[in-house]
């Protein structure tokens, strides 16, 4: 009997023996720190952090195997990062997409380098003691950083950010919905498309009602008066063009007058002239006439036997008798 007593005594205490070996070993283990990473996450709500100090970021996908491969080259760079007085970080783009928005990544993986706010593209392989050469001698100053509106601090890539971190919500719900829930792709893709348009729906009447409210209609009497103004405004302009067209129209017939007059006033200037040079000649002719009649008279009478002969006419004389006659010609043709 007394050996039956001693049996179950003798195994609760060998219980309660392993319970406290356990207890006491238990928080011995757990002190033993497990080696961590010196990596740092970078997430949309520290991403700021890269603005001051020197650091490098590295954007993977945990599927891409390029990115697996660099990983331990990465982890090792990262725990030398004390030596070379600087910090290293990554960005899981599936899930930070408004951080691969903002630096623009479209291949993975991505590496840059950032100095008090100056970003530079790293586009060497991801090797340790290849990034290792790029801080110690300094070979990001040769490479042209990202200014303007490639910065990600600028605004266009804040705006960037915010398009990819919207498509990466599309696409976890898309995920959801086919994954999770089992719904056929082609549902997933109608839904979509009928929340876009009634998005827009909605944006449309939030903007009228915005217009509604901050515009101010003029009252009827205003809004008659300003359209009485516009309408006379017209009236005069059209009143104007018409007064500008029939000055127009006097200023050619008065041109077209003084031209007909003047052309009058010519041809009777020539018609004086005309008539003065006939007179001169009319008067010339006479003279001429008489002279030479005398001097047939003084000459006398020629001698017998011999043969009378006509004194030809002066060249001046035919001359003068040419010119009366063409005269004369041109007022007969003139006429009355």
């Amino acid at each position: 009997m007394a050996g039956g007593r001693c049996g179950p005594l003798l195994t609760t205490l060998l219980a309660a023996s392993v319970v406290a070996l356990a207890a006491t070993e238990g928080p011995e283990q757990a002190v033993l720190p497990a080696e961590q990473s010196r990596v740092q996450p970078m997430t949309a709500s520290n991403w700021t952090l890269v603005m001051e100090g020197e650091w490098m970021l590295k954007f993977y996908a945990p599927w891409c195997p390029s990115c697996q491969q660099t990983d331990s080259e990465w982890e090792t760079f990262a725990k030398n990062g004390e030596t070379l007085q600087i910090s290293v970080g990554k960005v899981d783009v599936i899930q930070e997409p408004g951080l691969s928005g903002r630096f623009f990544v479209t291949t993975l993986p991505a590496f840059f380098h950032a100095k008090d706010g100056i970003f530079r593209r790293y586009r060497g392989p991801g090797i340790f003691e290849d990034l290792q050469n790029y801080i110690l001698e300094k070979k990001w100053q040769s490479v042209e950083p990202l200014t303007g509106w490639k910065s990600p601090a600028s605004l266009t890539m804040s705006g960037m950010a915010g398009l990819f971190s919207i498509s990466g919500k599309i696409w976890h719900l898309h995920n959801y919905f086919t994954v999770t829930l089992g719904i056929p792709a082609w549902c997933s893709y109608v839904f979509f498309v009928i929340a876009t348009l009634l998005f827009g729906l909605l944006m449309g009447l939030i903007l009228v009602i915005i217009s509604e409210c901050f515009y101010v209609p003029l009252p009827r009497n205003l809004s008659e008066h300003s359209e009485q103004n516009q309408k006379s405004e017209e009236a005069h302009r059209a009143e104007q063009l018409q007064d500008a067209e029939e000055e127009k129209d006097d200023s050619n017939e008065e041109e077209n007058k003084d031209s007909l007059v003047d052309d009058e006033e010519e041809k009777e200037d020539l018609g004086d002239e005309d008539e003065a040079e006939e007179e001169e000649e009319e008067d010339n002719l006479p003279g001429g006439m008489d002279e030479e009649k005398s001097e047939v008279s003084d000459q006398g009478p020629l001698r017998e036997g011999s043969v009378t002969q006509e004194e030809p006419h002066s060249p001046d004389t035919e001359v003068a008798e040419d010119a009366l006659r063409q005269r004369k010609s041109q007022n007969a043709s003139k006429g009355p």
